[in-house]
């Protein structure tokens, strides 16, 4: 492990090629292997590709790529010279593209064959902006960003990746300050326009070093991971490659998720820690052998949205594999809860706080609540983000205190239990709501696979619960029938107000990459009493 002092990401990188230069570093589900010396040499010929083509400190570089080498390579290439990695999901609509490119006046993005059309459609619209009235919403940009192009073919004006990378290999690293700004991260903006949260350097060190610090260790030196979060997200993009770093481990990417060819990734490899999300825990449950195809792995580390406490005894009596959650922030770089921090592993609980992470609870009125009752979860730590782009609004406090917005409990043990979302909270006629409370007592009906539940405004009570149930392929007597049945055990669970007002029943829910619903699109729906907007 490294003794001395790092500055960024890359000082562990580079700490690794020269100490374990043969190592294999990543592996790609496709079969190509890089070392920890290949990694580092490759980095070097990126980021002095991207000084030659005019990058500079600063600069912003926006990343649309699935889970490969060449997302690896250029996210280290962008640290290492002091520029700003802009991750975003490739798969993400041009309009979204759009917005996070002009918002982060990025100069250049590398897109691969999965993100090539909307990222052109963006690029042609911004570019169109600029010719018409010269200017563009983003700071000190006035056209649109150039793109590079991983394993596409090349349009007019477009740039290969190989092109990038050929134009040398010495070594670009300059003095860095930790507080500068490293990554722009855009939050999945269920409620509205995405925000960037602000990633320092100082940030990104943090968070891997506060969970090098929790024993039992989630990773640690002879550790194959699995890397099938994706890594425009911050659990993947820090938790998972961070910590890969950290600890000289072999991160195996999956290039194109499939639950069963996942699976025999993990045997093939033998993956020992399997970072998920809790949709690939399911998705897993009904495998055949699924105990045998698990058998390498020591850690299941789920994330993002909780498990219910019968769902993870399950899995844990099926694989002998014991599962582990966390909770965390894309603001907090992200971790800052894990089961594997508590004095005992109370289900249903997110676990305690990491080393180098406090938690603290107020109410509404900034007191602290009776012990037992939930309130605002507030957090510090070095870990947390610089505020919100571009100006830094909306960060930690004078004395480094941030509100999450979550609401939450802590037991005498110190670990946490999430309750809801502060933006969630449903206030009808005076009186709080949790949507979860309400979730759980519809998912009790057979029938319901999934609820989602969220308030919208009403005259008479100033804003109504709106229930959103997840049963596919009903026809229309079967979905009614099913509404009136959740209509009546609700009623028969719950106080009047807590009851939902409306009822839709839904072939889906939009979810987010990590399996989390977009209660703000949902919200939208119910204000348009457009219950078909998802059947």
């Amino acid at each position: 492990m490294p003794a001395s002092p790092v500055a960024d990401l890359t000082d562990l990188l580079a700490s690794a090629a020269r100490e374990a230069p043969e190592r294999v570093a990543v592996v790609e589900s496709g079969g190509r292997r890089v070392t920890w010396a290949e990694l580092d040499a490759e980095t070097n010929r990126v980021a002095h590709g991207m000084v030659a083509a005019g990058l500079v400190a600063g600069h912003r570089v926006a990343i649309a790529s699935a889970n490969r080498l060449e997302f690896v390579t250029t996210y280290l290439a962008v640290l290492r010279i002091q520029a700003v990695a802009v991750p975003l999901n490739p798969r993400s609509s041009p309009a979204e593209v759009e917005h996070a490119l002009a918002d982060s006046g990025a100069v250049m993005v590398v897109a691969d064959e999965v993100a090539v059309g909307a990222v052109r459609t963006a690029v042609a619209a911004l570019a169109e902006r600029a010719a018409g009235d010269g200017t563009l919403p983003r700071p000190g940009v006035r056209r649109a960003p150039r793109i590079v192009l991983v394993g596409s073919t090349l349009a007019p004006g477009e740039r290969s990746y190989d092109h990038l990378r050929a134009t040398g290999t010495q070594l670009v690293r300059p003095v860095l300050d930790p507080e500068k700004l490293a990554v722009l991260l855009y939050t999945s903006g269920a409620t509205g326009r995405p925000r960037a949260a602000m990633l320092s350097h100082r940030a990104l060190l943090a968070n891997v070093d506060q969970l090098a610090q929790v024993d039992p260790p989630l990773i640690h030196g002879d550790d194959v991971v699995l890397g099938v979060l994706p890594l425009f997200h911050v659990y993947g993009l820090g938790a998972v490659l961070g910590s890969v770093l950290r600890h000289r481990a072999r991160l195996v990417l999956v290039t194109a998720y499939d639950p069963v060819d996942t699976l025999e990734l993990v045997e093939d490899e033998a993956c020992s820690v399997v970072p998920i999300a809790p949709v690939v825990l399911q998705q897993w449950r009904t495998a055949e052998n699924l105990a045998e195809r698990l058998g390498p792995v020591r850690l299941l580390l789920s994330g993002s949205s909780m498990l219910e406490p019968a769902f993870v005894e399950e899995v844990t009596a099926l694989t002998g594999v014991p599962v582990h959650q966390g909770y965390g922030l894309t603001e907090a770089a992200p971790v800052v809860t894990s089961t594997l921090c508590s004095v005992h592993n109370h289900a249903g609980s997110v676990g305690a706080a990491i080393p180098g992470v406090e938690i603290r609870l107020e109410d509404g009125a900034g007191r602290a609540p009776e012990p037992g009752d939930p309130g605002q979860v507030l957090i510090r730590g070095d870990n947390l983000f610089s505020g919100y782009w571009p100006d830094g609004a909306d960060g930690p406090g004078p004395e480094g205190w941030w509100n999450t917005g979550d609401v939450g409990f802590l037991d005498e043990e110190g670990d946490l239990w999430l309750v809801d979302r502060v933006k969630d909270l449903v206030i009808v006629s005076g009186f709080n709501v949790y949507p979860v409370e309400v979730e759980e007592v519809i998912l009790d009906v057979e029938g319901v696979r999934a609820a989602a539940v969220v308030g919208v405004a009403d005259a008479r009570t100033g804003e109504a619960v709106v229930a959103y149930v997840l049963a596919p392929g009903l026809d229309e007597a079967g979905a009614a029938a099913l509404a009136e049945r959740v209509r009546a055990h609700c009623a028969s669970r719950l106080a009047r107000f807590k009851q939902p007002a409306h009822v839709a029943v839904v072939d889906e829910l939009p979810m987010t990459v990590t399996g989390k619903v977009r209660k703000g699109i949902l919200r939208a729906a119910a204000r348009r009493r457009d219950t078909e907007l998802f059947s």
